[in-house]
Protein backbone atom coordinates (compact mmCIF):
# COMPACT_ATOMS: atom_id res chain seq x y z
CA UNK A 1 0.00 0.00 0.00
CA UNK A 2 1.16 3.51 -1.19
CA UNK A 3 0.57 6.21 1.54
CA UNK A 4 1.58 9.75 0.87
CA UNK A 5 4.96 10.78 1.93
CA UNK A 6 3.87 14.16 3.58
CA UNK A 7 0.49 15.51 4.76
CA UNK A 8 -0.89 19.55 5.80
CA UNK A 9 -2.97 19.60 9.15
CA UNK A 10 -5.78 22.15 8.72
CA UNK A 11 -6.12 23.06 12.56
CA UNK A 12 -9.94 23.90 13.38
CA UNK A 13 -9.74 24.11 17.11
CA UNK A 14 -9.06 27.83 17.76
CA UNK A 15 -12.96 28.13 15.90
CA UNK A 16 -14.32 25.04 14.94
CA UNK A 17 -13.61 23.88 18.39
CA UNK A 18 -14.68 26.44 20.48
CA UNK A 19 -16.92 28.04 18.86
CA UNK A 20 -19.94 26.12 21.22
CA UNK A 21 -18.25 26.27 24.71
CA UNK A 22 -21.22 27.82 26.89
CA UNK A 23 -18.16 29.56 28.83
CA UNK A 24 -17.10 32.87 26.47
CA UNK A 25 -13.58 32.05 26.19
CA UNK A 26 -11.26 35.24 26.76
CA UNK A 27 -9.31 36.66 23.97
CA UNK A 28 -5.80 36.14 25.57
CA UNK A 29 -6.54 32.49 25.83
CA UNK A 30 -7.60 31.81 21.98
CA UNK A 31 -4.83 33.70 21.39
CA UNK A 32 -2.13 31.66 23.78
CA UNK A 33 -3.99 29.04 21.78
CA UNK A 34 -3.13 29.65 18.24
CA UNK A 35 0.62 30.84 19.37
CA UNK A 36 1.11 27.21 21.30
CA UNK A 37 -0.07 25.76 17.96
CA UNK A 38 2.09 27.78 16.27
CA UNK A 39 5.08 26.36 18.04
CA UNK A 40 4.14 22.97 17.87
CA UNK A 41 4.80 23.16 13.98
CA UNK A 42 1.25 23.89 12.77
CA UNK A 43 1.45 25.84 9.57
CA UNK A 44 -2.49 26.23 8.38
CA UNK A 45 -5.07 27.71 11.63
CA UNK A 46 -8.92 28.25 11.57
CA UNK A 47 -8.30 31.09 13.61
CA UNK A 48 -12.49 32.64 13.77
CA UNK A 49 -15.18 33.37 11.75
CA UNK A 50 -17.12 36.55 10.60
CA UNK A 51 -20.56 35.98 12.06
CA UNK A 52 -23.54 37.48 13.59
CA UNK A 53 -22.29 37.56 17.34
CA UNK A 54 -26.44 36.74 18.23
CA UNK A 55 -25.52 33.45 16.01
CA UNK A 56 -22.44 32.48 17.50
CA UNK A 57 -20.76 34.83 20.27
CA UNK A 58 -18.03 32.81 21.16
CA UNK A 59 -16.47 34.41 17.97
CA UNK A 60 -17.65 38.38 18.59
CA UNK A 61 -13.70 38.82 19.04
CA UNK A 62 -12.13 37.15 15.67
CA UNK A 63 -10.87 40.73 14.65
CA UNK A 64 -9.31 41.24 18.17
CA UNK A 65 -7.40 38.00 17.83
CA UNK A 66 -6.63 38.49 14.54
CA UNK A 67 -5.57 41.85 15.59
CA UNK A 68 -3.35 40.61 18.58
CA UNK A 69 -1.66 37.31 16.96
CA UNK A 70 1.78 37.12 16.07
CA UNK A 71 2.24 36.67 12.23
CA UNK A 72 4.11 34.90 10.54
CA UNK A 73 5.32 34.82 6.99
CA UNK A 74 4.85 30.59 6.62
CA UNK A 75 1.77 30.21 8.63
CA UNK A 76 -1.84 30.80 6.93
CA UNK A 77 -4.66 32.45 9.40
CA UNK A 78 -7.86 31.46 8.09
CA UNK A 79 -11.61 32.49 9.10
CA UNK A 80 -15.31 31.37 7.82
CA UNK A 81 -16.87 34.45 5.90
CA UNK A 82 -20.46 33.16 5.44
CA UNK A 83 -21.14 36.68 3.80
CA UNK A 84 -19.76 40.16 2.21
CA UNK A 85 -20.13 41.62 5.57
CA UNK A 86 -18.40 38.80 6.97
CA UNK A 87 -15.54 39.02 4.15
CA UNK A 88 -15.30 42.67 4.88
CA UNK A 89 -14.17 41.75 8.17
CA UNK A 90 -11.66 39.12 7.34
CA UNK A 91 -10.04 42.23 4.50
CA UNK A 92 -10.16 44.84 7.68
CA UNK A 93 -8.52 42.52 9.64
CA UNK A 94 -5.72 40.69 7.39
CA UNK A 95 -6.87 37.20 7.01
CA UNK A 96 -4.26 35.32 5.15
CA UNK A 97 -7.87 33.47 3.56
CA UNK A 98 -11.08 32.96 3.81
CA UNK A 99 -13.38 30.30 4.49
CA UNK A 100 -16.96 28.89 2.59
CA UNK A 101 -19.12 26.73 2.81
CA UNK A 102 -22.12 24.43 1.67
CA UNK A 103 -23.52 21.16 2.34
CA UNK A 104 -24.90 17.49 0.68
CA UNK A 105 -27.96 17.90 2.97
CA UNK A 106 -30.87 20.50 2.27
CA UNK A 107 -32.69 20.00 5.86
CA UNK A 108 -28.91 20.54 7.48
CA UNK A 109 -28.60 23.56 5.20
CA UNK A 110 -31.83 25.63 6.11
CA UNK A 111 -31.09 24.84 9.53
CA UNK A 112 -27.73 26.20 9.44
CA UNK A 113 -27.56 28.80 6.96
CA UNK A 114 -31.32 29.13 6.48
CA UNK A 115 -31.16 28.54 2.68
CA UNK A 116 -31.29 25.72 0.05
CA UNK A 117 -27.69 24.37 -0.92
CA UNK A 118 -28.41 26.18 -4.29
CA UNK A 119 -29.22 29.19 -2.61
CA UNK A 120 -26.00 29.12 -0.29
CA UNK A 121 -23.51 28.62 -3.20
CA UNK A 122 -25.41 31.72 -4.40
CA UNK A 123 -24.84 33.79 -1.67
CA UNK A 124 -21.21 32.73 -2.18
CA UNK A 125 -20.70 33.80 -5.45
CA UNK A 126 -19.85 37.53 -4.70
CA UNK A 127 -17.73 36.76 -1.79
CA UNK A 128 -15.50 34.59 -3.86
CA UNK A 129 -15.75 37.24 -7.10
CA UNK A 130 -14.50 39.83 -4.34
CA UNK A 131 -11.76 37.37 -3.06
CA UNK A 132 -10.39 36.53 -6.61
CA UNK A 133 -10.26 40.63 -6.99
CA UNK A 134 -8.33 40.77 -3.77
CA UNK A 135 -6.36 38.19 -4.74
CA UNK A 136 -7.84 36.21 -1.51
CA UNK A 137 -7.23 32.25 -1.80
CA UNK A 138 -10.79 30.78 -0.70
CA UNK A 139 -10.78 27.45 0.90
CA UNK A 140 -14.13 25.78 0.84
CA UNK A 141 -15.95 22.59 2.76
CA UNK A 142 -18.93 20.23 2.17
CA UNK A 143 -20.81 19.42 5.19
CA UNK A 144 -23.27 16.22 6.43
CA UNK A 145 -21.12 14.27 3.12
CA UNK A 146 -21.38 10.98 4.40
CA UNK A 147 -24.71 11.23 6.49
CA UNK A 148 -27.46 13.54 7.83
CA UNK A 149 -28.48 14.18 11.29
CA UNK A 150 -31.95 14.23 9.87
CA UNK A 151 -32.07 11.07 8.15
CA UNK A 152 -31.56 12.23 4.30
CA UNK A 153 -29.83 10.11 2.03
CA UNK A 154 -26.49 11.45 1.06
CA UNK A 155 -25.24 10.06 -1.75
CA UNK A 156 -21.46 10.03 -2.97
CA UNK A 157 -23.15 11.80 -6.64
CA UNK A 158 -24.71 14.57 -4.53
CA UNK A 159 -21.41 15.46 -2.40
CA UNK A 160 -19.52 15.48 -5.91
CA UNK A 161 -21.81 17.75 -7.15
CA UNK A 162 -21.66 20.14 -4.29
CA UNK A 163 -17.85 19.71 -4.25
CA UNK A 164 -17.56 20.72 -8.22
CA UNK A 165 -19.87 23.67 -7.97
CA UNK A 166 -17.26 25.07 -5.05
CA UNK A 167 -14.00 24.20 -7.25
CA UNK A 168 -15.63 25.73 -9.98
CA UNK A 169 -16.52 28.55 -8.28
CA UNK A 170 -12.79 29.36 -7.32
CA UNK A 171 -12.40 27.53 -4.15
CA UNK A 172 -8.19 26.15 -3.95
CA UNK A 173 -9.18 23.37 -2.01
CA UNK A 174 -12.94 21.61 -0.84
CA UNK A 175 -13.14 19.44 2.62
CA UNK A 176 -15.34 16.16 2.78
CA UNK A 177 -16.87 16.65 6.06
CA UNK A 178 -18.43 14.20 8.49
CA UNK A 179 -20.49 16.44 10.17
CA UNK A 180 -21.68 13.58 12.65
CA UNK A 181 -19.07 11.20 12.28
CA UNK A 182 -21.77 8.67 10.80
CA UNK A 183 -18.95 7.75 7.81
CA UNK A 184 -16.82 4.27 8.08
CA UNK A 185 -13.87 2.97 5.86
CA UNK A 186 -15.93 1.98 2.94
CA UNK A 187 -18.05 4.43 2.61
CA UNK A 188 -14.80 7.11 3.02
CA UNK A 189 -13.95 5.97 -0.26
CA UNK A 190 -16.63 5.79 -1.96
CA UNK A 191 -17.45 9.77 -1.54
CA UNK A 192 -14.12 10.09 -2.45
CA UNK A 193 -13.67 8.85 -5.50
CA UNK A 194 -16.65 10.17 -6.76
CA UNK A 195 -15.48 13.29 -5.97
CA UNK A 196 -12.40 12.74 -6.91
CA UNK A 197 -13.73 11.98 -10.40
CA UNK A 198 -14.87 15.58 -11.01
CA UNK A 199 -12.14 17.80 -9.09
CA UNK A 200 -8.27 16.88 -9.01
CA UNK A 201 -7.64 14.16 -6.42
CA UNK A 202 -4.63 17.45 -4.90
CA UNK A 203 -7.36 19.88 -4.11
CA UNK A 204 -9.77 17.45 -1.79
CA UNK A 205 -9.31 17.26 1.88
CA UNK A 206 -10.69 15.57 4.67
CA UNK A 207 -12.86 16.71 8.25
CA UNK A 208 -14.02 13.75 10.24
CA UNK A 209 -16.00 13.65 14.10
CA UNK A 210 -15.08 11.17 16.00
CA UNK A 211 -19.18 10.26 16.97
CA UNK A 212 -18.57 6.30 16.42
CA UNK A 213 -15.07 6.14 17.01
CA UNK A 214 -14.48 5.77 13.21
CA UNK A 215 -12.46 8.90 12.76
CA UNK A 216 -8.64 7.60 12.26
CA UNK A 217 -10.01 4.67 10.59
CA UNK A 218 -11.62 7.24 7.94
CA UNK A 219 -8.95 9.31 7.92
CA UNK A 220 -6.36 5.90 7.23
CA UNK A 221 -9.05 5.57 4.44
CA UNK A 222 -8.23 8.98 2.92
CA UNK A 223 -4.67 8.35 3.01
CA UNK A 224 -4.94 5.53 0.92
CA UNK A 225 -6.83 7.20 -1.77
CA UNK A 226 -3.94 9.68 -1.59
CA UNK A 227 -5.41 12.56 0.40
CA UNK A 228 -3.04 14.99 1.84
CA UNK A 229 -4.96 17.97 3.44
CA UNK A 230 -6.18 16.82 6.58
CA UNK A 231 -8.64 18.59 8.90
CA UNK A 232 -8.27 18.40 12.84
CA UNK A 233 -9.07 20.42 16.21
CA UNK A 234 -6.37 20.03 19.21
CA UNK A 235 -7.83 18.17 22.03
CA UNK A 236 -10.49 16.88 20.03
CA UNK A 237 -12.72 20.00 20.73
CA UNK A 238 -15.85 20.78 18.64
CA UNK A 239 -19.05 19.39 17.20
CA UNK A 240 -22.13 21.08 15.57
CA UNK A 241 -25.00 23.49 16.84
CA UNK A 242 -26.97 22.12 13.64
CA UNK A 243 -26.28 18.55 13.81
CA UNK A 244 -28.25 16.67 16.94
CA UNK A 245 -25.58 14.21 18.22
CA UNK A 246 -22.18 15.34 16.66
CA UNK A 247 -19.51 15.23 18.83
CA UNK A 248 -16.26 16.67 18.81
CA UNK A 249 -13.70 16.64 15.66
CA UNK A 250 -10.96 14.04 15.72
CA UNK A 251 -7.90 15.36 18.06
CA UNK A 252 -5.21 16.76 16.12
CA UNK A 253 -2.45 14.42 18.35
CA UNK A 254 -4.33 11.48 17.34
CA UNK A 255 -3.77 12.04 13.81
CA UNK A 256 -0.09 12.69 14.72
CA UNK A 257 0.72 9.86 16.62
CA UNK A 258 -0.71 7.61 13.66
CA UNK A 259 1.14 9.46 11.01
CA UNK A 260 4.33 9.34 12.92
CA UNK A 261 4.07 5.61 13.49
CA UNK A 262 3.11 5.20 9.63
CA UNK A 263 6.46 7.17 8.48
CA UNK A 264 4.23 10.13 7.38
CA UNK A 265 5.62 13.44 8.10
CA UNK A 266 3.31 16.21 9.21
CA UNK A 267 5.85 19.03 10.77
CA UNK A 268 3.91 18.88 14.09
CA UNK A 269 5.98 18.21 16.95
CA UNK A 270 3.57 15.59 19.07
CA UNK A 271 5.03 16.53 22.42
CA UNK A 272 3.95 20.36 22.37
CA UNK A 273 1.15 19.39 21.26
CA UNK A 274 -0.01 17.44 23.51
CA UNK A 275 0.74 20.28 25.82
CA UNK A 276 -1.32 22.61 24.09
CA UNK A 277 -4.35 20.04 24.31
CA UNK A 278 -3.68 20.15 27.85
CA UNK A 279 -3.63 24.01 28.10
CA UNK A 280 -6.67 24.60 26.46
CA UNK A 281 -8.37 21.41 28.48
CA UNK A 282 -7.20 22.37 31.64
CA UNK A 283 -8.69 25.71 30.78
CA UNK A 284 -12.03 24.31 29.76
CA UNK A 285 -11.86 22.22 33.11
CA UNK A 286 -12.15 18.97 31.04
CA UNK A 287 -9.46 16.35 30.19
CA UNK A 288 -9.00 16.31 26.07
CA UNK A 289 -10.88 14.00 24.47
CA UNK A 290 -8.06 12.87 23.05
CA UNK A 291 -6.24 9.02 23.90
CA UNK A 292 -2.79 10.62 23.22
CA UNK A 293 -3.06 13.27 25.10
CA UNK A 294 -4.23 11.47 28.04
CA UNK A 295 -1.48 8.79 27.23
CA UNK A 296 1.57 10.88 26.99
CA UNK A 297 0.30 13.30 29.56
CA UNK A 298 2.82 11.95 32.50
CA UNK A 299 5.34 11.31 30.12
CA UNK A 300 6.04 14.88 28.48
CA UNK A 301 9.29 16.39 28.61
Amino acid sequence: MSYPASVRLFEVGARDGLQNEKEVIPTEIKIELIERLVDAGVKAIETGSFVSPKWVPQMADTADVMAKVTRYDDVIFSVLTPNMKGYEGAISSKADEIEIFSGASEIFSQKNINCSIDESLERFKPVVEAAKKDGLPVRASVSCAFGSPFGEEITPAMVADVSKKLFDMGAYEVSIADTIGVGTPIRTKLVLDAVANVIPLEVIGVHFHDTYGQALANLHAALEVGITRLDSSVAGLGGCPYAPGATGNVATEDIVYMLDGMGIESGIDLNKLVKTAWFISDFLGRPPVSRVAKALKNKLD
